[in-house]
């Protein structure tokens, strides 16, 4: 057996010397190929994100990002996301290919738009997720939105909505004590 891969390129069609060369040959080249994987998202892959965690920041002001999610945001984004503010005063956490096609949008604004550019684009904040799922919120971006330690983290299709919880629970208080808007009138539930 170890005289197996004696030819120039052994079974498998790898160039090595010995039947043990070639099983750490192949070991690390599925290594490779698992982290090529996890790196770079697979091209159409989307997934719609929906539902409310209650999440708390630690004392670097990381949150860690709800298991259910995880998996789609490293498939879909490699783990890579962006975090901008939103004018209800929470903030978008952002996929970064969904990221990517809601920034040329902003970008193609009328120069009338341009303190609106600023908020959105200049504001954003690329950061990735970590090993254990944690993604760190930036001090400017936590103040902007008032986010101290208690957060809910909304699903809203292709991002996310990032409140401090008082803030949340005293806007969506609010917004039961209102009517609903039209556009519900002949919505059937």
């Amino acid at each position: 057996i170890a005289k197996l891969c004696s030819a120039t390129r052994c079974w498998r069609g790898f160039s090595c010397y010995s039947a043990k060369k070639c099983n750490e040959v192949v070991k690390s080249a599925i290594a490779a190929r698992k982290m090529r994987r996890a790196r770079h998202p697979v091209a159409g892959v989307k997934s719609v994100f929906q539902g409310a965690s209650l999440l708390s920041l630690d004392a670097n002001g990381r949150l860690s990002v709800p298991t259910r999610h995880r998996d789609a945001l490293t498939q879909q984004a490699g783990g890579q996301l962006t975090i901008t503010k939103h004018p209800d005063g929470c903030l978008m956490v952002f996929p970064r290919p969904a990221w990517e096609e809601f920034r040329e949008r902003i970008a193609k604004l009328p120069m009338s738009a341009q303190w609106w550019k600023r908020i959105f684009l200049g504001n954003a904040m690329d950061v990735d997720m970590d090993a254990t799922g944690r993604v760190l919120i930036s001090p400017e971006l936590r103040q902007a939105a008032g986010i101290t330690k208690d957060a809910m983290l909304l699903g809203m299709g292709e991002h996310f909505e990032l409140w401090d919880k008082a803030t949340y629970d005293a806007q969506e208080a609010q917004a039961m004590q209102g009517e609903m808007p039209d556009v519900f009138k002949d919505f059937s539930f």
